[in-house]
């Protein structure tokens, strides 16, 4: 049990439509609610009690009987479509509402970053809201002065740290926010999307930032659309669907899952009956699959390894000349890149009837990360242009970069833009000589 920071047991969250909505709290509040129940490092029970809705029909579950357990220092990613019951789940865990049914266990102070600005009252300073959500987390003052400079710094808000937050722009208030979360060292931090806003840079200091709260064996619960994010980030995943657990296992294969339901992935396509398969009676496609090092189908594939494609069809007709080709798209839908075939043995050549499998190798640190998608042909020259089939979409695979180091992103751990990632050779030359 001296392990376990979180115990999540049939949960559930019931909505009533059209029901009265939860209000803000007033400055008052807040110092109250700090006061009358501070975060203590012992365990904390939220435990549901079902509500009766005598004057409302319509009601929606946002969870529903959902049951997990985190250990101490893991790094869980939340993933989902919008509306799965990611927000509540960790309002839940966060204690900004209240279960409808079963318990939420908690061991150890959180701290929350679930909406810009979560946690400030807007008439007080960016001082004085740091102070605050310090005594909240159950802080003494020494504590909260020790650590004080280093959110400053890292919020970049020195010139105004005095104001009231109420004058920030939404990015100071995402940078305070963040800061103030991950720096009062709580035991287990929950972050929700906080990738969305913020320039590239910031965004790599909050992904260093929670790699770090890692590190240092506290918990990280992150919700994230950035898949990437989520792959390079988190060892483990929990996928939500409809407010139930569909997936909770390694963040590499629960990525894949939730990527094929949302994008219709797969990383192979059989035409078994003839009849049916893209062409006609002189070229008919059989099959397409993705290939990685282990020579297995795989619809994820490691950034630095090799992706191959292979592309089976039946030549019914003898003494054509064929052309396969593949267009590859990324998940944006820009156009990477085309590939002919043209392997000299049969190039430009007529082809005997037969079964045939072509092949074409993508090298290794050359696709940035995320979704790609194989669209396949085969065409003739003569005696004019011809296309005897293209399949859009024949095939679609997921480019990982697990960000050890080891790939183009080196020790970059933010967002990297473009649709290939080469591994490039660089060299440096210098003269101890030379002064500037």
């Amino acid at each position: 049990m001296s392990d376990l920071t979180i115990r999540v047991e049939n949960l559930s969250k019931q909505f009533h439509i059209g029901g009265k909505q939860e209000s803000y709290s007033t400055l008052r509040d807040v110092l109250a609610n700090a006061v009358t129940a501070p975060l203590r490092k012992t365990g904390r029970l939220l435990r549901g009690q079902a509500t009766a809705a005598a004057d409302l029909n319509e009601t929606i579950w946002a969870l529903k009987d959902i049951s997990f357990e985190v250990k101490k220092g893991e790094v869980v990613g939340i993933i989902g479509r919008n509306g799965a019951g990611k927000s509540t789940l960790l309002k839940v865990l966060s204690r900004i509402t209240e279960p409808t049914k079963g318990y939420a266990e908690i061991h150890g102070r959180v701290g929350s970053l679930l909406e810009v600005g979560t946690g400030f009252h807007p008439e007080l300073t960016g001082r004085e809201n740091i102070y605050l959500n310090g005594a909240i987390l159950g802080m003494k003052r020494p504590e909260i002065i020790k650590k004080f400079d280093e959110i400053v710094a890292f919020a970049e808000i020195e010139k105004f740290i005095d104001t009231p937050v109420k004058h920030y722009s939404s990015g100071m208030y995402l940078r305070l926010a963040f800061a103030v979360a991950a720096h009062l060292e709580p035991e287990i931090l929950i972050v929700d999307e906080v990738l969305a806003v913020g320039d590239a840079r910031f965004q790599k200091k909050c992904l260093n930032k929670m790699q770090d709260v890692g590190q240092e064996g506290r918990t990280v619960l992150f919700v994230s659309h950035n898949m990437a994010a989520v792959a390079r980030l988190c060892q483990r995943a929990i996928l939500l669907e409809e407010g139930m657990i569909v997936k909770d296992g390694p963040a590499n294969e629960v990525v894949r899952r939730y990527l094929s339901s949302e994008i219709d992935i797969s990383a192979i396509h059989h035409w078994d009956d003839v009849t049916k398969a893209p062409g006609d009676d002189i070229v008919r496609l059989r099959s397409v699959g993705v290939r990685d090092k282990e020579n297995q189908i795989s619809e994820s594939i490691d950034i630095r390894e090799p992706v191959w494609v292979d592309i089976e069809y039946d030549v019914l007709r003898p003494d054509q000349i064929f052309v396969p080709y593949g267009d590859v798209y990324n998940e944006e839908g820009v156009h990477v890149f085309s590939t002919f075939d043209l392997d000299p043995a049969w190039r430009r050549k007529p082809r005997p009837t037969g079964r045939y499998v072509s092949t074409f190798e993508i090298p290794g640190n050359f696709l940035s990360e995320g979704m790609f998608f194989v669209s396949l042909a085969i065409w003739t020259f003569t005696p004019h242009f011809y296309d005897y089939f293209y399949v859009h979409n024949a095939v679609s695979f997921n480019i990982i970069d697990h960000g050890d180091g080891n790939s183009a992103r080196g020790d970059y751990l933010g967002r990297m833009a473009g649709v290939v990632r080469p591994l490039l050779r660089w060299s440096t030359q210098f003269d101890p000589l030379t002064r500037p």
